[in-house]
């Protein structure tokens, strides 16, 4: 298999790369920025060259979507996610934030309500309210290794206003890949209340437990797949999320027309750079995408070390993603000051916790998706802060 070097440092806050949002939030400062999903990897080498001969043919004009790219959707969902679908259930967007909100304007109606869980992504909170939807949350459970959903919680939570479930698999930020049995159960209540679900999957291809395996949740059954949309794209597996490249899969027609429906006028083509991308990856991707996930299983693991020895903090083994979800609460910080201005304070730039759940102020989400030089220096930074605290 060919080598791929995830430790070769990226130049990230000078020309070119200084329109960064990650790199420059914090440009002139000496923090690590650990914060938004985006990755210090160069995309794959197959991404840049397939880019690069576009770019030679020197016409960018607007682009369909080919066959060519189709199949290697099509490719990519059978042989990584064990998934066949029929090709017109596609359904092309620019971005998969743009599918949380279309999907809350195309279940239900104004006034209608949408149903989470949380911590979560924070659109997942936004785009209802943007759609002129009421938003119903509930907690993730928190066990002693893991976080759960609370079936009779939801069902407390929601009411005959409630129409659309809105569920992460693999979750950002807990990193958890939701089995099968869970999947099911949530379907099953999705059948009993005629909720339609939209899945958010992006981070699908990023399992970092060997033994595990993310199942969508709409192949489960025909029965789920008619009130299921579910949403991909290349950007995080692949660190090509400026490209703008998604899909939905939407097996039920009804329900894809008025999906299409809403988009109508509104949303953008995927420009020529983005297919392009999208069918290098999914076509020939995959070794440099598992040596990707061996490199992120390591800083993983080097993060729960470091973490869970360092006092105050405590962290769950993210499953899958990049994303670090971190419980600060046994810093006991001055009241007004939240863990990630702590951090930020000692050079370390992390997701603050109350963006993906209120009142959160005592949780981080950490981006692991760095080399390992960057990530042991965020160690030494946020322990040595941590030790100061506590002393």
């Amino acid at each position: 298999m060919t080598n791929f070097n995830f430790d070769a440092p990226i130049d990230r806050q000078t020309y070119p790369h200084d329109d960064s949002v990650k790199w420059s939030k914090y440009q002139g400062r000496d923090v690590l920025p650990m914060w938004v999903a985006d990755m210090d990897f160069a995309a794959p080498p197959v991404v840049l060259e397939a880019l690069q001969v576009r770019l030679n043919h020197g016409v960018l004009g607007y682009p369909h979507v080919t066959q060519s790219v189709i199949d290697a959707v099509l490719l990519h969902l059978e042989r990584d996610l064990g998934w066949v679908i029929d090709p017109d259930w596609l359904v092309w967007l620019p971005g998969l934030v743009t599918g949380l909100n279309v999907a809350c304007r195309a279940v239900g109606h104004k006034g209608d309500s949408v149903l989470t869980a949380s911590p979560i992504y924070p659109p997942f909170t936004s785009a209802p309210v943007l759609s002129d939807r009421s938003l119903q949350t509930i907690p993730l459970v928190r066990s002693n290794d893991d976080w759960r959903f609370d079936l009779e919680a939801l069902v407390a939570a929601s009411d005959a206003s409630t129409k659309l479930l809105m569920l992460c698999n693999p979750h950002n930020p807990v990193g958890r890949v939701w089995r099968e049995d869970e999947l099911r159960a949530l379907a099953d209540l999705a059948e009993q209340r005629d909720w339609i679900i939209c899945s958010d999957d992006i981070h699908c291809e990023l399992v970092l437990e060997p033994v595990l395996r993310y199942a969508p949740l709409a192949r489960l059954s025909p029965e789920i797949a008619r009130r299921t949309i579910s949403l991909f794209a290349p950007s995080k597996t692949y660190n090509i999320p400026g490209l703008g490249a998604s899909f939905a899969v939407i097996p039920d027609a009804t329900l894809r027309r008025r999906f299409e429906r809403v988009m109508a006028g509104i949303v953008p083509h995927i420009n020529v750079l983005g297919y392009t991308a999208m069918e290098a990856a999914y076509r020939h991707g995959v070794p440099w995408r598992n040596a990707l996930i061996d490199y992120l299983r390591g800083n993983r693991d080097h993060v729960l070390h470091a973490i869970n020895a360092m006092p105050g903090l405590q962290v769950h083994a993210p499953e899958a993603t990049y994303l670090a979800w971190i419980d600060a609460s046994g810093l006991n910080l001055p009241e007004g000051l939240t863990a990630a201005q702590f951090f930020e304070a000692a050079g370390v730039g992390l997701s603050p916790g109350q963006d993906f759940q209120p009142g959160a102020t005592d949780y981080v989400r950490l981006n692991f998706g760095c080399t390992r030089q960057t990530l042991d220096e965020a160690m030494v930074r946020m322990r040595r802060a941590c030790e100061r605290q506590t002393a």
